[in-house]
């Protein structure tokens, strides 16, 4: 009877700890194909941190196809993509609070819509693929121009730079004006 209970004893401590390995491995965010990463600067006084997941090209043609124009995209991959700023900016000459944004992007072949959503914390698509976005939520939507990189970026890149932010992958860089 000793030897059973010892068995079922041992049998429960490798099966905890082989769950607890499989759970812990799932919540690497690091070891995902899409990798967490963080962009961040001063615009004039402003501290402005964007917090996204990185996706890569992987021979795919990104923009009009992986990345429909004309559909609203969560601007990364995984959890939605979040904007932050600790001082009132200019984002393309209009106002936006200080605050903790979702930023979502429609794409179009020679204009794009950034928009600032106030609801954080999301997964970034629904279940249907469409992004996670609650219109009742925008703070802010702006205009801004796709322009052709000047190199291939296999990664989803965000820069923060003394003139704005740029969203940069495969072949356009996004820039958007940020003044403090």
């Amino acid at each position: 009877m000793n030897a059973i209970k010892t068995n079922r004893y041992l049998l429960a401590i490798i099966l905890s700890v082989t769950m607890s390995s499989i759970t812990l491995a799932q919540g690497d965010k690091a070891s995902r194909p899409s990798p967490p990463a963080t962009a961040s600067g001063k615009i004039g006084d402003a501290n402005i941190t964007i917090t996204y997941n990185s996706p890569s090209v992987k021979g795919r043609t990104i923009w009009g196809e992986l990345v429909p124009y004309g559909k609203v995209w969560r601007a990364g991959a995984n959890e939605a993509t979040i904007f932050e700023t600790d001082k009132a900016i200019k984002v393309e000459g209009k106002a936006l609070p200080a605050g903790k944004y979702t930023l979502f992007a429609m794409p179009g072949e020679k204009e794009w819509q950034i928009i600032f959503n106030s609801q954080t914390g999301q997964w970034g698509i629904k279940r249907g693929g469409d992004a996670n976005l609650d219109r009742a939520n925008d703070v802010l939507t702006v205009s801004a121009k796709p322009v052709k990189s000047s190199t291939m970026n296999e990664k989803l890149l965000y820069e923060v730079n003394p003139k704005g932010i740029s969203l940069k992958w495969e072949n356009l860089d996004i820039p958007i004006s940020i003044k403090n």
